[in-house]
């Protein structure tokens, strides 16, 4: 069994984010990249049946360069090769065109890629290249198993949970719940000096047109200061909630 981890190189939530050339671009000075959290529940899950049932795990990036160091600890986690296409990943219309031809000409079984990334929220690239290659596709993935060319799987739906069964080959969206949070793989030094030699495949990419353009970004207004109301003044926390706040 083949399988490709889309990984996203995303900022890690604890860094200081900021825009530059007019609030047009991220500034990534000072900030400390990681794999994309989604992601990493994915790769876990891979490793599991790299170890369980043999399976082969790729992982796979579109960016630059820079992207490396993020491959290289999925590599440390156990992941057999990388792939990198050397593409700046513009839109998430664009990196499922650039995945779906990793994936065409790589003869994968299972695809598995985060629900969302972190620092765009997009949830759109895990469809897309089903769309593209006509796959069987699953989202919100919070359960795998395979058995041959079976697959059972349990999804997150409004209000519940869905268990469905489809066959490979498989793309699907995975979120927290693949696997437990204390499951989750942290390199040792013997990962982390292995993933030194391990192939890192660098493809050129395809063409394919941006569809949509950042023009701006915004951070969230600050809020405002917080103010203390004695519990026993209920008719001042009322006029500040009705008047001031506007919520009653």
């Amino acid at each position: 069994m083949k399988i490709l981890v889309c990984i996203s190189h995303v900022p890690d939530t604890t860094s200081k984010i900021n825009f530059i050339n007019g609030d047009s671009e991220f500034d990534t000075n000072g900030v400390q990249f990681v794999i994309n959290p989604n992601d990493e529940f994915g790769l876990t899950r891979a490793i599991w049946f790299q170890e369980q049932q043999g399976a082969t795990v790729t992982v796979v990036n579109v960016g630059g360069p820079e992207t490396e160091p993020t491959l290289r600890k999925a590599l440390a986690i156990g992941a057999n090769e990388a792939i990198r296409v050397n593409a700046n990943p513009t839109d998430g219309f664009f990196v499922a065109k650039q995945l779906a031809e990793v994936i065409k000409n790589g003869g994968y079984d299972i695809i598995i890629a985060g629900k969302e990334s972190l620092d765009y929220n997009g949830g759109m690239v895990p469809g897309m290249i089903a769309g593209i290659l006509g796959y069987n596709f699953l989202n919100s993935c919070t359960s795998l198993t395979v058995d041959g060319t079976n697959v059972k799987a349990v999804r997150e739906i409004d209000g519940g949970k869905e268990t469905v069964a489809t066959t490979l080959p498989l793309i699907i969206g995975g979120q927290k719940g693949l696997v437990e949070e204390k499951d989750l793989r942290i390199p040792n030094m013997r990962g982390i000096m292995t993933a030194r030699t391990k192939a890192m495949t660098i493809l050129e990419p395809v063409n394919a047109p941006s569809s949509t353009k950042a023009v701006k970004f915004e951070k969230p207004a600050p809020r405002s200061a917080v103010k203390l109301i004695s519990p026993d003044n209920l008719d001042e926390l009322i006029n500040l909630l009705h008047n001031e706040a506007k919520v009653i």
